[in-house]
């Protein structure tokens, strides 16, 4: 492929609800553009960007993939995104490099909650959008029905400049509404002029008045001849429409097949013209050696700067970066520098993907999207530049994992390759965690959904040969009491030689700090207990706290006071007072008045209104505590509750399910409290089961 300048540049990424039909316009784009010579079909796990064997054994998008394709002399990044909320991470990155979004919508499934969300990311990102309606060619598609529905949650500002003419429920040809003309198509990606039929004029009228409105409104010049009932030429319409367009004031609506590639050359060509070249887009860092602010603007006269937005790992082609050059013209021969993790890296080659196959270009310019293989100090979100002028911009915003599972390795030996499989698909996942439990002995793995963590487990399998068990991790319980005790315990043993000599009385209290294991005084008068034996005390405490007598959770909140005791000159020794203690602790914490506590989490749910009621019930349900809700923009409210940790497992597949995926949440450990007498009674069983 050859260099492009900044300016011949579009990078757009493809948003929509998951099955939209994102990865067949993407084959509908090569093949319309010459790129390739069939279109492959995600039935037939043949598309080009759905390369992964997990993809393809599916049926949908599970990574972000990159398509370079040629277009009436402009190079247009393709980034075509996962529709399924698991997977919203890929998304994040591929709109952290874009300039400009196409919504792409089914006609005959509508718009969905993926659209509403795509929207959202868009406002997020302040990016330029257009909509496209797929699948035309179906029997029950409607165009206007979805033009009616966007325009409801949207406004004015949707601008549909194409109309389907369909004869007998199929789709033969479109009229578009700039130049007022019909046309029918002849064959794949074929067309021709032909007459606008009677029975389109109406709606054309209706699609034609709201076009002309928004246009007149890009100018005082333009409104005057508007209301004068003048007609704006083509140049004129479309010149207005760009600039609306990259304000965001129009999103205009294209509709076609992708199956039959209708409509696809009419979408290329729109984003050549209606979207910004990233020179239009603004870009800030800051370099690290002066402080100063970074004016990057993919300008190619600039020191030469890079963002790392996306990491691919594949076993059998290695691990490539995927680079949006910020500033500068990057060339293979470079020596760039990563202010993150200082370290120089010599990229060698600079390539363009293909969704997994790499194509060898001379140089990326600024605003271009290209990918560098093998950096070995590099990760997603880290910054490239050189070491005159080191500079770092902002890290993407990615949404945090919640969901969470224990793991187990199915073969035994198989620790090292699992562990080492996970480091590498979280260098390539940024919402893929990997967490280290010692407290409970367990691994825990968090990603943005449970098809994620099943995914997760699936490539394992198939691509680095190990296997992982899912299971419900077990949860973080305390121990405590809350009486006190007093106990009084010798520890004596005989044998040939020294005996074992260990002698304490103990009080036992609450501390009322559930932050700290256990605090220990010692009040022993008259040398009862020597000096140098009260660490060896305080080390059997140490040893005990660990594990408690009630269902071996770790023990918080005990107070122990060494009061009197006695010893012996010969036999006694730091290992009988620690054994003595140990039995002390055992005796006098079961004294007390045990009880398990539990992890407490406060959880932030976010739902439009007219799902609280079902999201407060279901919490309720959980054993949570709902504290209040704040109603936020967009027609949503934010439920603020206090809930078990154990009512926060299995919780995104329920608040999905509950809300049609327009719910989220998030939580963070609050504190612990007193579990139920009968979760209590459950948890100290489930544990003398395992012993």
């Amino acid at each position: 492929m050859k260099v492009y300048r900044t300016d011949e540049i579009r990078n757009v990424v493809l948003l929509g609800h998951g099955g939209s039909g994102k990865t067949s316009l993407v084959e509908a784009m090569l093949y319309v553009s010459g790129a390739s010579n069939r279109m492959g079909k995600v039935s037939d796990a043949s598309t080009v960007s759905d390369f992964d064997k997990e993809e393809q054994k599916r049926g949908f998008s599970i990574s972000t993939s990159l398509i370079p394709i040629e277009w009436e002399k402009a190079k247009i990044n393709i980034l075509d995104t996962p529709g399924y909320f698991d997977f919203v991470g890929e998304v994040e990155e591929a709109v952290s490099a874009a300039d400009a979004a196409v919504i792409v919508v089914s006609g005959k499934a509508g718009v969905q909650v993926g659209t509403e969300k795509a929207w959202e990311l868009c406002d997020k990102y302040n990016l330029p959008r257009m909509v496209y309606v797929t699948e035309m060619d179906v029997d029950d598609a409607s165009f206007r029905q979805v033009v009616e529905d966007l325009t409801a949650r949207y406004g004015k500002k949707i601008a549909p400049h194409f109309q389907p003419i369909r004869e007998n429920e199929k789709l033969v040809g479109y009229i578009n509404v700039i130049k007022n003309a019909g046309r029918r198509y002849t064959g794949i990606g074929q067309r021709e002029e032909c007459e606008i039929p009677d029975y389109c004029k109406p709606n054309l009228e209706i699609l034609r008045d709201s076009l002309m409105e928004a246009v007149a409104e890009t100018s005082e010049e333009f409104m005057e001849r508007y209301f004068n009932g003048e007609e704006f030429s083509i140049e004129e319409i479309r010149a207005a429409m760009r600039t609306e367009v990259m304000e965001g004031d129009i999103v205009p609506v294209a509709m076609g097949s992708n199956i039959q590639a209708q409509g696809v050359a009419n979408l290329l060509s729109d984003i050549v013209r209606f979207f910004p070249s990233p020179d239009k887009r603004k870009c800030a860092g800051i370099n690290r050696r002066t402080n100063e602010i970074l004016e990057a603007d993919y300008d190619f006269s600039k020191a030469k700067t890079a963002y790392v937005f996306k990491t691919m790992v594949d076993p059998f082609i290695g691990k490539y970066s995927f680079v949006k050059v910020c500033s500068g013209v990057l060339k293979g021969d470079d020596v760039l520098y990563n202010a993150d993790t200082d370290a120089e890296e010599k990229p060698g080659k600079l390539y363009t993907m293909s969704g997994n196959k790499p194509s060898e270009v001379s140089e990326l310019f600024a605003g271009d999207i290209g990918a560098i293989a093998k950096l070995a100090n590099t990760r997603t979100g880290d910054t490239l530049s050189t070491k005159a002028s080191p500079v770092s911009y902002a890290k993407t915003d990615y949404s945090v994992p919640y969901t969470f599972m224990k793991y187990t390795v199915k073969n035994k030996g198989d620790e090292d390759k699992v562990s080492q499989a996970l480091a590498r698909m979280t260098a390539e996942d940024v919402t893929l965690k990997v967490v280290n439990d010692s407290e409970n002995r367990q691994t825990l793995l968090y990603g943005m959904g449970d098809q994620h963590l099943e995914i997760t487990a699936s490539k394992l399998a198939a691509r680095y040969k190990v296997e992982i068990n899912l299971e419900t991790p077990k949860v973080a319980f305390r121990e405590t009491i809350r009486k006190n005790s007093d106990v009084d315990m010798k520890y004596k043993k005989q044998t040939g030689g020294h005996g074992q000599y260990g002698h304490v009385k103990m009080k036992f209290e609450p501390s009322g700090d559930l932050d700290t294991p256990y605090i220990f005084e010692e009040c022993v008068v008259g040398g009862a207990v020597p000096k140098n034996y009260f660490p060896a005390v305080e080390k059997g405490l140490q040893e005990s706290v660990v594990k408690g007598p009630l269902a071996g959770y770790p023990v918080v909140g005990v107070k122990a006071i060494l009061y009197d005791g006695s010893y012996h000159p010969v036999d006694s020794s730091e290992m009988a007072f620690k054994t003595a203690t140990s039995q002390a602790f055992k005796k006098g914490f079961l004294e007390a008045s045990p009880v398990l506590l539990e992890p407490i989490a406060s959880i932030k749910v976010t739902v439009p209104d007219e799902y609280t009621g079902d999201v407060m019930g279901d919490l309720n349900k959980r054993r949570g505590r709902v504290l209040g809700m704040n109603p936020i923009a967009g027609g949503k409210q934010v439920i603020e509750a206090d809930i078990p940790m154990t009512g926060v497992f299995g919780y995104c597949t329920t608040l999905r399910s509950m809300t049609g995926g327009r719910g989220t949440y998030e939580y963070t450990f609050a504190r612990y409290e007193q579990a139920p007498s009968d979760v209590q009674e459950r948890e100290i069983a489930a544990r003398a089961s395992e012993e």
